[in-house]
């Protein structure tokens, strides 16, 4: 450890680059975003052309889009990525807006069909023949997505915070711009299983289950940089600029453990109670309530017995044919 410890200090602070790479950076993050935005607002724009504005994608789902988009630029520019040049912390919280925010917001959004619709004829129908084989229909079953975009959240999140891919992604512009996209990526695909369209939802128990694998893999992560005893990334990754490493550490890990626990645990109360909520509605009234096995006449309660659920006085004899 020491040795690499004094290679990192050799090496200098994390700067993501020098400001020429920095600026083709963001160069290539604009240009990225708008594409995006015209594809998107293209799809969206020829949907309510022929269906009717808010048809097919809700408006609620284009200001998703907005929020996704605004999230990102927030992420990777101004205060949050001047604050990630200079700690371990500031990157976590970049790292945690676009794990937490953008990619729900875009999941939300929906943007398979306007894209789809945005695409060129031959990539449409390159798309259409993959969804229709055998290996794009296996992955497309609910219970199939579910495992794969489970999976792949919680290896992308722990990947990426290993110390060497950390501090490559640190060091190197371009990696740095993959890592925060297979963030989006993956939150994006694990999300849309629950706010995407509704024909890729997948049934309440199987997203709770999925978003209780989601939220343990993230807090044993936030626990593993909390808790130990001493820091686990070299010299020049943690607290670069001056302060307490291990303190750096620790307010990471609690940046990632705190709001991924908090998001999850939330989205998973609704999702549960939702689903109770529609079983309730969907079963016939009385269906799984326990038979009534108590004994009539008048040794369940003698002359005059009540019966709260059946309305009056209850007396032996009534009801029946005199004669």
């Amino acid at each position: 450890m020491s040795t690499v410890s004094g290679w990192s200090a050799a090496a200098g602070p994390l700067a993501h680059g020098g400001p020429a790479e920095q600026a083709w950076t963001n160069l290539g993050l604009v240009t990225v975003l708008a594409l995006l935005c015209a594809a998107y607002g293209r799809g969206v724009h020829e949907l309510w052309s022929r269906r009717g504005p808010g048809a097919v994608v809700a408006r609620w789902r284009v200001a998703a889009f907005v929020l996704g988009v605004a999230a990102i630029v927030v992420a990777s520019t101004g205060p949050v990525h001047e604050r990630a040049e200079l700690s371990f912390a500031g990157h976590m919280t970049q790292h945690m807006i676009l794990v937490v925010v953008a990619g729900p917001a875009l999941a939300a959004a929906a943007v398979g069909l306007p894209m789809a619709l945005a695409a060129p004829k031959r990539l449409r129908r390159l798309w259409a023949r993959w969804r229709a084989s055998a290996v794009g229909s296996r992955i497309r079953r609910p219970a199939g997505l579910a495992v794969l975009a489970g999976s792949l959240h919680a290896v992308v999140l722990w990947a990426w915070h290993l110390p060497t891919p950390y501090r490559l992604a640190a060091e190197n512009g371009l990696v740095h711009v993959i890592e925060h996209a297979s963030f989006v990526g993956a939150a994006a695909l694990l999300w849309s299983l629950l706010l995407g369209a509704d024909r890729q939802r997948v049934s309440g128990p199987v997203a709770v289950f999925l978003l209780v694998a989601t939220m343990l893999a993230a807090s044993a992560l936030g626990a593993a940089l909390t808790l130990a005893p001493d820091p686990v990334y070299p010299a020049g990754v943690l607290a670069p600029y001056g302060g307490d490493p291990r303190t750096d550490q620790q307010l990471a890990g609690l940046l990632m453990w705190i709001p991924m626990d908090v998001v999850v645990l939330a989205a998973a109360s609704v999702v549960f109670l939702r689903w109770l909520s529609g079983l309730d509605r969907t079963l016939p009234r009385g269906v799984g309530l326990p038979p009534d096995d108590r004994p009539a006449g008048p040794e369940a309660g003698g002359p005059g017995r009540v019966d709260v659920l059946d309305g009056p006085p209850v007396r032996p004899g009534a009801g029946k044919e005199v004669r």
